[in-house]
């Protein structure tokens, strides 16, 4: 009982306040103006926000998909110099982790420096010796999505690096054993062995990088403030200038279910893919 109190006024009220928000005129001046729908159709309905879900789409999957990948490699690579005691392995982990740990502005700004588009910026300057013209990162509307992907990736990957070298670290070792009995080379027993063996694992860093990402916007705003244009103006981002610069707390709370409506969508078809019963 004590829990579900805990749990009832830190997380179930506010979520139920948000939505009797979303249902007024509120702002941030304190007016809500009564009961009405129009707040909710009219945000909805709003020109922008495609644009806004197509670039929170891009963004998301961008960086789910290479946080997976990566963080499974890193993984790999730092159980199998683990195995073979080779020198570096825990300055690898360590490296990692440190991403990780640093605050999503920190990270926003350090990539705003590394992107600099004058010849002195961080990656142009590495593309000049090498006798390469600078790259317009943040200023090309074709190319600044991928940045911003890449800055959050480098943030992220730390992350999906501990939950798969953990599940990886608990395999039991008669299946690799067995593996190498039979004559399985090192491909194969990725393929037969590891990647099985950690489907639960990459479903459950599926759902929590996905939710995770949906809710980054610290580093978009001191990297891009969603720029150019609305290029990188991910749906959090939105919401955040939608009430905190427009002060309109209603349409902040619509925009906010249809977020918290994404995740839980996102975490269900993760959830139905999960090993159930005996096949767990």
């Amino acid at each position: 009982m004590p829990l579900i109190l805990v749990l009832g006024v830190f997380y179930l009220y506010p979520v139920l306040d948000v939505l009797r928000l979303a249902f007024t005129k509120a702002t941030l001046l304190g007016n809500e103006g009564g009961y009405t729908l129009s707040t909710l159709v009219n945000t909805l309905t709003r020109a922008e926000l495609p644009q806004v879900l197509w670039a929170t789409f891009t963004f998301t999957a961008g960086s789910v998909l290479a946080q997976q990948f990566l963080g499974l490699a890193v993984a790999l690579v730092v159980v199998r110099a683990e195995n073979r005691r080779l020198f570096g392995a825990t300055i690898l982990r360590t490296t990692a982790l440190i991403a990780w740990v640093v605050p999503g502005i920190a990270g926003g700004i350090i990539w705003k420096m590394l992107f600099n588009e004058a010849p002195f910026g961080g990656l142009n300057s590495l593309l000049r010796l090498m006798g390469t013209g600078p790259v317009q990162w943040l200023s090309d509307p074709n190319l600044v999505m991928w940045s911003v992907v890449l800055s959050n990736v480098w943030r992220g990957t730390a992350f999906s690096m501990v939950v798969m070298y953990a599940a990886i670290k608990a395999i039991d070792p008669v299946l690799y054993e067995a593996a190498a009995v039979d004559g399985a080379r090192a491909h194969q027993r990725l393929r037969y062995v590891t990647l099985p063996q950690l489907k639960s694992a990459i479903l459950v860093n599926l759902i929590l990088v996905s939710i995770q990402t949906l809710n980054t916007f610290d580093a978009i705003i001191s990297l891009t403030g969603g720029g150019p244009g609305r290029t990188t103006e991910v749906l959090s981002l939105y919401t955040f200038n939608v009430v905190f610069r427009n002060y309109d707390l209603a349409a902040g709370a619509a925009l906010s279910i249809l977020m918290l409506l994404i995740s839980l969508t996102l975490a269900l078809i993760y959830a139905a893919f999960l090993p159930k019963g005996d096949d767990a």
